[in-house]
């Protein structure tokens, strides 16, 4: 399977005015880190380059490095390079949530979006109470889930989060037409130790004997799909600082897996899904039971379309359209202007000093579990 950037084959995308005189005000540019891992944010951020994009956005991807491009998925998005960019009045700067820092304001004056793709993380990079981020215009705030909006909301009641939801690729992410293996999937890196109890817990339990056990780690994002487009049962792990959503077991269920697993904060809403069972946090025996006893579910066939008709119809690039064109409107109903920019790379190890541990752990939307 081959995806690009520009397909959305599953939901139409209608090009959509958004400013006054018929044509598209302004360019919306995503500032994005050259960090050549699996981080599902980053990925996001392009997908919402080329939907804006169809969508009759001028949208652009910005890296410091001239021709630089993304290896682990197709990139093709139109991208500035450069440590500075000069914005015009109507131009929108988005930002990773952990690219803000006190004392840094990435284009003063500017018209600008904090994307917190991860609300828990939304501060680890701004630990002090008071004022956020400290600049002297107030940027537009963006969450990917529901919970995301709450919190917020009341962590920051001077702002007015606004929900842009994710969308499931449900043409990548789908049934395999060969049927199902006896396997349970999950993916260790956010919780390599708690992975290692859950690995032993399922290969010591006597239901396992003909099962499949399989860590997704580190493999590419059509091969996920592949993996999961046959996989009976998903494990959601998720991270345990919390998630602002967590891809993973959407896609999963778009795949037609039963999945199990914790919601992570952000991911509660995933566990309405007709074919998705919550387990408490850290309950890791509970966890392997919930997984081992999906395998033998009564009339799963249904149950697993049923999943994925819930995702198809909830996480949609209409939707997601809708939602970034109204989030634009907002960020450029804020006061500013005409800017220079500079790209949060430029304090990149400030940066680095403020996490504890290495960035790719902090992955706020993960990769289809690619990691």
């Amino acid at each position: 399977m081959k995806r690009t950037s520009k397909r959305f084959p599953h939901d139409e995308v209608l090009p959509i005015v958004v400013s006054r005189g018929g044509t598209v005000a302004g360019r919306v540019i995503y500032a994005s880190f050259e960090f050549q891992f699996p981080l599902g944010g980053i990925h996001v951020l392009n997908q919402q380059i080329s939907l804006l994009r169809a969508a009759g956005v001028e949208a652009f991807r910005w890296t410091p490095t001239p021709g630089f491009r993304y290896t682990w998925f197709d990139d093709d998005v139109p991208t500035l390079s450069g440590m500075t960019l000069d914005l015009g009045p109507e131009d929108v700067l988005v930002l990773h949530e952990v690219s803000v820092v006190p004392g840094h304001d990435p284009a003063p004056g500017g018209h600008k979006v904090i994307y917190s793709q991860g609300h828990y993380l939304n501060f680890l990079t701004c630990p002090d109470p008071g004022p956020y981020p400290g600049w002297p215009v107030r940027p537009a705030l963006w969450a990917i889930s529901q919970a995301g909006v709450e919190m917020l909301r009341r962590a920051l009641p001077e702002f007015e989060p606004h929900l842009v939801p994710n969308i499931i690729d449900t043409e990548l992410f789908r049934p395999a037409s060969t049927g199902r293996v006896r396997r349970i999937a999950w993916m260790s890196r956010k919780r390599p130790i708690e992975s290692t109890l859950l690995r032993r817990l399922l290969h010591t339990d006597p239901r396992s004997t003909d099962i499949d056990l399989y860590d997704i780690h580190a493999v590419p994002h059509e091969e996920v799909a592949r993996v999961l487009s046959e996989t009976s049962v998903f494990i959601a792990l998720g991270a345990p600082e919390g998630e602002g959503f967590g891809l993973p077991p959407a896609e999963a269920m778009a795949s037609g897996c039963l999945v199990t697993g914790y919601a992570g904060g952000g991911g509660a809403e995933l566990f309405d899904s007709p074919s998705a069972w919550r387990i408490p946090e850290l309950e890791t025996a509970q966890l392997a039971d919930k997984a081992l006893e999906l395998l033998d579910l009564p009339d799963q066939d249904e149950i697993r379309r049923a999943g994925r008709q819930w995702v198809a119809d909830r996480y949609t690039t209409r939707a997601a359209t809708a939602a970034l064109i109204e989030g634009i409107r907002k960020a450029r109903a804020l006061p500013g202007g005409a800017a220079s920019a500079t790209h949060p790379a430029a304090w990149m190890e400030e940066l680095l000093r403020r996490f504890p541990v290495p960035p790719e752990t902090y992955t706020r939307v993960e990769p289809s579990a690619a990691s």
